[in-house]
């Protein structure tokens, strides 16, 4: 099949969270089975100086805007003879210092899916396949719905919680016919909803994990979309995420210190130490380590792990917290201010850093993700073969990924709670110190986690079944 996959964020070219990952595993995974793969992304402020091997496709496409009239310079990847990259180049809208946030955010990725609309139309490509990545590219589902050569459109939700939702005067930039603006299609409470649009006209709707796609038909999780994400039926299902095993590994990573596995895990204890050395924590192996590498914002849950360390260190447990993450800077700041209280066993790092991550991930004991919802969840998959025992809340796709020792020790890989507040969780962290005491139950719960197998090959035997299902 050849696919086009649209998405705002694609990794190492642009990054703020999973959806960079997702959308270039999913990529190079496709290609591996034999698929034609094109991705589509902006080119963001940077990228040309980092990666010179773009080169120019020759390809310019005009794009009306409101009342203006803009060009977008097409720019070309090709990472293999079946795996290009098109980086759309409109340097008003994409030469900035943040990917998210500006003022014309409407008018940015507005302009980005016209680009990708047409560029789709190309005849020069034949795309069989158009699977576009949440809001910033969900405008070009709709566009494609009103071209007269037929596709199959797929649109994947991979957080409900941001839905491109602009003023009402921005719909005339989208160029749609006018009588999409109504409240079966477009309209949501008065705006423009690009998300919204994305569900109504895609043939089939993914989203990152099987419980998210039960969680978003819930007003809990809709987040006002429930009743759209209802309608879709069948057409709308979970497919959980897998793993780029050759990014994340423990056996050929120049991130780490020393290499190990399942099979031979001595050097475990030799990343633990290297960690601790990185962080000024002290190094001692007989320690638990807890980590945690996140977005700091309420979804996350971070609120929730403040307040749990908080308790735990009240009653004088003996831990370590290695943390890495920025956002609200609330959250930062009380992040901060507990590292600096406890600087023997706290220890907070505000960014994002590729390389304290794998090391994070690498000399944790324990990894814990207290999210309020998680639609899918990497983090809990990389720990798992990291040797690093997650400890999750259940939801989305941390509920379908982890099996919590209570449950069956047997083929048990992690922890899991329910209620999203601190006292649980510092009981669950508690219940880890407890186990780590226990050599052979860790060792047996650390080995089930990091011998399972969350690769690509099953997730995209889905979704072939999936696109082949849709009837054009």
């Amino acid at each position: 099949m050849n696919i086009l996959q649209v998405s705002s964020e694609v990794f190492p070219y642009s990054k703020t969270g999973g959806l960079a990952d997702m959308t270039v595993s999913l990529a190079k995974a496709q290609v591996e089975t034999g698929h034609h793969v094109t991705i589509a992304t902006p080119l963001y402020k940077g990228i040309r100086e980092k990666f010179e091997n773009l080169e120019p496709s020759g390809i310019e496409l005009s794009i009306i805007i409101g009342p203006k009239q803009k060009t977008a310079k097409i720019w070309q990847l090709k990472l293999k003879k079946t795996l290009t990259i098109l980086f759309v180049d409109q340097p008003d809208f994409f030469e900035r210092n943040s990917i998210y946030g500006q003022e014309d955010d409407a008018e940015r990725f507005i302009f980005f899916s016209k680009a990708v609309a047409q560029l789709a139309s190309l005849s020069e490509f034949s795309f069989e396949i158009v699977h576009a990545h949440d809001w910033p590219s969900a405008l070009t589902i709709p566009l494609l719905s009103i071209c007269q050569r037929k596709y199959k459109k797929v649109f994947t939700v991979h957080n409900a919680a941001y839905q491109g939702r602009f003023s009402r005067d921005k719909f005339e930039l989208t160029g749609l016919p006018k009588a999409f603006f109504n409240w079966e299609q477009m309209e949501f409470y008065n705006d423009i909803n690009l998300l919204k649009g994305g569900i109504i006209f895609a043939d089939l709707v993914t989203t990152v994990s099987p419980q998210y796609a039960k969680e978003l038909i819930s007003t809990e999780y809709g987040c006002g979309l429930e009743g759209v994400f209802k309608a879709k039926g069948n057409n709308m299902v979970g497919v959980l995420n897998g793993v780029d095993y050759s990014e994340w590994n423990t056996v050929s990573n120049p991130y780490l210190a020393a290499p190990y596995s399942a099979d031979s895990l001595n050097n475990k204890a030799v990343n633990k130490s290297a960690l601790q050395s990185e962080l000024g924590l002290r190094q001692q192996s007989e320690i638990p380590l807890f980590g945690n590498i996140s977005r700091f914002a309420e979804q996350k849950g971070i609120d929730i792990l403040i307040g749990a360390l908080e308790q735990l260190l009240e009653t004088g447990a003996v831990f370590q917290f290695a943390g890495l993450g920025s956002g609200d800077s609330s959250l930062e700041h009380a992040m901060k201010q507990l590292s600096e209280r406890h600087p023997d066993q706290i220890a907070v790092r505000i960014g994002y850093d590729t390389r304290l991550a794998h090391i994070i991930e690498a000399g944790t004991d324990f990894f814990v993700m207290p999210s309020r919802f998680e639609p899918c969840g990497l983090n809990q998959l990389y720990s798992l073969r990291y040797g690093a025992i997650p400890i999750v809340r259940a939801t989305g796709g941390l509920e379908n990924s982890i099996i919590d020792f209570r449950q069956d020790e047997e083929i048990a890989t992690g922890i899991k709670f329910v209620d999203p507040s601190p006292r649980e969780l510092s009981q669950v962290l508690d219940l880890a110190l407890t186990l780590y005491s226990d050599k052979s139950r860790l060792d047996k719960i650390r080995d089930n986690g990091m011998r399972a197998d969350f690769s690509w090959n099953r997730t995209i035997a889905e979704y072939d079944r999936l696109y082949k299902s849709i009837d054009h």
